[in-house]
Protein backbone atom coordinates (compact mmCIF):
# COMPACT_ATOMS: atom_id res chain seq x y z
CA UNK A 1 0.00 0.00 0.00
CA UNK A 2 1.17 3.05 -0.81
CA UNK A 3 1.38 5.93 2.00
CA UNK A 4 -0.19 9.04 0.77
CA UNK A 5 1.39 12.00 2.73
CA UNK A 6 -0.77 15.19 3.69
CA UNK A 7 -0.06 17.49 1.52
CA UNK A 8 0.09 21.55 3.46
CA UNK A 9 1.21 24.61 1.20
CA UNK A 10 1.94 27.53 2.62
CA UNK A 11 3.24 31.21 1.97
CA UNK A 12 6.14 32.82 4.25
CA UNK A 13 7.09 36.51 4.23
CA UNK A 14 11.21 36.98 4.14
CA UNK A 15 11.08 40.18 5.06
CA UNK A 16 14.23 42.08 5.49
CA UNK A 17 14.35 45.71 6.80
CA UNK A 18 17.63 47.71 7.82
CA UNK A 19 19.80 44.86 7.19
CA UNK A 20 17.81 42.59 9.29
CA UNK A 21 15.86 40.01 9.05
CA UNK A 22 12.23 39.17 10.61
CA UNK A 23 12.06 36.02 13.05
CA UNK A 24 9.07 34.46 14.79
CA UNK A 25 8.77 31.60 17.32
CA UNK A 26 6.14 29.28 17.44
CA UNK A 27 4.15 29.17 21.00
CA UNK A 28 2.33 26.18 20.17
CA UNK A 29 2.35 22.99 18.53
CA UNK A 30 4.94 19.90 17.78
CA UNK A 31 7.66 22.55 17.07
CA UNK A 32 6.94 24.75 20.07
CA UNK A 33 9.76 27.15 20.31
CA UNK A 34 11.19 26.49 16.87
CA UNK A 35 11.80 29.44 14.94
CA UNK A 36 10.18 30.53 11.05
CA UNK A 37 8.90 33.11 8.52
CA UNK A 38 5.82 34.33 9.57
CA UNK A 39 2.68 33.26 7.10
CA UNK A 40 0.27 30.47 6.66
CA UNK A 41 -2.45 28.68 4.37
CA UNK A 42 -3.28 30.06 0.93
CA UNK A 43 -7.19 29.95 1.04
CA UNK A 44 -9.54 29.32 -1.39
CA UNK A 45 -9.66 32.12 -4.30
CA UNK A 46 -6.29 33.93 -2.90
CA UNK A 47 -3.51 34.46 -4.60
CA UNK A 48 -0.24 33.91 -2.82
CA UNK A 49 0.62 37.62 -2.38
CA UNK A 50 -2.99 38.17 -0.82
CA UNK A 51 -2.91 34.94 1.62
CA UNK A 52 0.84 36.46 2.56
CA UNK A 53 -0.71 39.90 3.14
CA UNK A 54 -3.90 38.93 5.29
CA UNK A 55 -1.65 36.43 7.23
CA UNK A 56 0.67 39.21 8.18
CA UNK A 57 -2.21 41.36 9.62
CA UNK A 58 -3.66 38.25 11.36
CA UNK A 59 -0.36 37.47 13.00
CA UNK A 60 1.58 40.41 13.30
CA UNK A 61 -1.46 43.45 13.13
CA UNK A 62 1.20 45.05 10.39
CA UNK A 63 0.88 45.78 6.38
CA UNK A 64 3.73 44.29 4.22
CA UNK A 65 4.59 45.04 0.84
CA UNK A 66 5.16 41.73 -0.74
CA UNK A 67 8.45 42.27 -3.47
CA UNK A 68 8.89 39.08 -5.01
CA UNK A 69 9.67 35.54 -4.80
CA UNK A 70 12.20 33.97 -3.41
CA UNK A 71 12.49 30.55 -3.61
CA UNK A 72 10.12 27.68 -3.27
CA UNK A 73 11.06 24.69 -0.84
CA UNK A 74 9.78 21.52 -0.57
CA UNK A 75 10.27 19.55 2.72
CA UNK A 76 9.47 16.28 3.53
CA UNK A 77 8.29 16.50 7.20
CA UNK A 78 7.36 13.16 9.63
CA UNK A 79 3.79 13.99 9.62
CA UNK A 80 3.28 16.04 5.99
CA UNK A 81 4.92 17.31 2.83
CA UNK A 82 5.23 20.98 2.91
CA UNK A 83 5.37 23.55 0.08
CA UNK A 84 6.52 26.97 1.17
CA UNK A 85 6.85 29.74 -1.29
CA UNK A 86 8.84 32.45 0.29
CA UNK A 87 8.37 36.28 -0.61
CA UNK A 88 10.56 39.04 0.24
CA UNK A 89 8.92 41.75 1.90
CA UNK A 90 9.21 44.93 3.66
CA UNK A 91 6.96 46.87 6.22
CA UNK A 92 4.44 49.33 4.98
CA UNK A 93 3.52 50.50 8.48
CA UNK A 94 3.63 49.48 12.02
CA UNK A 95 5.35 47.15 14.01
CA UNK A 96 4.43 43.66 14.48
CA UNK A 97 2.86 42.93 17.33
CA UNK A 98 2.85 39.25 18.23
CA UNK A 99 -1.20 38.12 18.00
CA UNK A 100 0.50 33.85 17.89
CA UNK A 101 3.55 33.88 18.25
CA UNK A 102 5.72 33.11 21.18
CA UNK A 103 8.69 35.81 20.21
CA UNK A 104 9.89 38.02 17.45
CA UNK A 105 13.33 38.93 16.52
CA UNK A 106 14.88 41.08 13.92
CA UNK A 107 17.96 39.60 13.49
CA UNK A 108 21.58 40.66 12.07
CA UNK A 109 22.88 38.54 9.27
CA UNK A 110 25.83 37.74 11.13
CA UNK A 111 22.62 36.08 13.68
CA UNK A 112 20.90 34.14 11.74
CA UNK A 113 21.81 31.07 13.03
CA UNK A 114 21.33 32.33 16.64
CA UNK A 115 17.85 30.50 16.82
CA UNK A 116 16.93 27.00 16.20
CA UNK A 117 14.78 27.29 12.94
CA UNK A 118 12.17 24.73 11.37
CA UNK A 119 13.95 22.74 9.00
CA UNK A 120 12.26 24.15 5.53
CA UNK A 121 13.18 27.40 6.91
CA UNK A 122 16.65 26.59 7.66
CA UNK A 123 16.87 25.76 4.30
CA UNK A 124 16.08 29.19 3.32
CA UNK A 125 18.53 30.18 5.95
CA UNK A 126 21.20 27.93 4.04
CA UNK A 127 20.75 29.24 0.66
CA UNK A 128 20.50 32.94 0.72
CA UNK A 129 21.43 34.28 4.27
CA UNK A 130 24.90 32.15 5.17
CA UNK A 131 28.52 34.05 5.04
CA UNK A 132 30.12 33.39 1.33
CA UNK A 133 33.09 31.02 2.17
CA UNK A 134 36.42 31.77 1.24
Amino acid sequence: MIETRKKVEVVAAVILQDGKLFATQRGYGEWKDWWEFPGGKIESGETPEEALKREIREELATEIEVKELLTTIDYDYPKFHLTMHCYLCTILNGQPSLLEHEDARWLEMNEVNSVRWLPADKDVIEKFFQPCEK
